[in-house]
């Protein structure tokens, strides 16, 4: 019984330190963009190997200009 006398007021503490985590990030802009970082997993812009390397490892892209060094 002499447990809960410590437990208690350390677990309502804890809690109260999430709630102040969370209202302050909330406050900093942690959540504001919830949408961007999904969709920028579906972009396909990563740089490995492929067919449009050449021997130096040099990316090429064709552009509307023409081709491009990346």
């Amino acid at each position: 019984m002499e447990a809960l006398y410590l437990l208690v007021p350390v677990s309502v503490g804890i809690v109260f330190a999430a709630i102040w985590v969370f209202f302050r990030m909330s406050d900093s802009g942690q959540f504001d963009d919830m949408e961007g970082p999904a969709l920028r997993v579906l972009q396909d812009d990563d740089d490995g190997g492929g067919e449009n390397d050449d021997a130096a490892g040099v990316r090429r892209r064709q552009g509307r200009d023409g081709p491009r060094i990346e």
